[in-house]
This record gives C-alpha cells, sequence and structure tokens, in this order.
C-alpha cells in the first residue's frame, strides 16, 4: 500500500473562496491545483497526480453533485471533501452517500478543512 499524493484540486467556481482555500492548504505545507469547474477538473486534472478533492457542491454546469455521481472513473475514485453555502440536510445525506468524507458548510473553520483533507490523503491509496 502506498500513500495517496499530497496535491489536493480546489474545485470552486468563486475565485476568491477558491483562492483562500488553496492559501490555507498551502500554508499547511499541501500543494493545490485549483478549477473554476467541473468541466475544467475533468479537462485538466490528472487523478494519478490528486491526493484529495475539495469540491463545492453547487458549480455552475456540472454540479459538484454531479461531478462526484459520475460512473466510476479514476476522477471519482479521488476522496471528496464537499463544501457549500447552502444549508441542505438532504444534499449533505445525499453527498455522504456518495463517498464524500467530509461536508462543510462556509463558512467553515479552517481547522475543520485542514482535518478533512488530512483524513482524505491518509486513506488507502488503492480506495
Amino acid at each position: 500500500m502506498g500513500t495517496r499524493p499530497r496535491t489536493v484540486a480546489v474545485v470552486e467556481d468563486n475565485p476568491s473562496m477558491r483562492t483562500s482555500v488553496e492559501r490555507l492548504l498551502n500554508a499547511c505545507g499541501l500543494t493545490t491545483k485549483g478549477y473554476p469547474s467541473a468541466e475544467a477538473f475533468l479537462s485538466h486534472a490528472t487523478p494519478a497526480e490528486l491526493g484529495c478533492v475539495v469540491l463545492d457542491m453547487h458549480l455552475a454546469g456540472i454540479s459538484g453533485m454531479e461531478l462526484r455521481r459520475r460512473p466510476k472513473s479514476t476522477h471519482s475514485r479521488l476522496p471528496v471533501i464537499s463544501i457549500t453555502a447552502i444549508v441542505d440536510d438532504a444534499l449533505e445525506l445525499k453527498a455522504r452517500r456518495v463517498g464524500c468524507v467530509a461536508y462543510l458548510q462556509k463558512p467553515f473553520a479552517a481547522a475543520s478543512l485542514i482535518a478533512a483533507v488530512k483524513e482524505a490523503l491518509a486513506g488507502d491509496a488503492t480506495d
């Protein structure tokens, strides 16, 4: 069993939120790659280089939930930390059912995101 790569994809359509999440994770010694949409992530991300994904659930175009529900591909096998500004218990349940490691509501505590990312990166690389 190997360890997951330490690069975290941040898929967030709000540029300031994406930058904030990336800076927080960079300050913790992690490398990040930001994507402004699910489509950009699907087109440009290299799953083998990524350890996990911080994914906004309410993206324009392909939503975070739609992205996560995609048939089992190399992208959908990555651990996901869901983030959202909308309080929705049904969405949280759906996110957990499709295997999201954590579900964080904006604004979330920095420590909560860091803990979730560390948990995702610590997972078995063969998940």
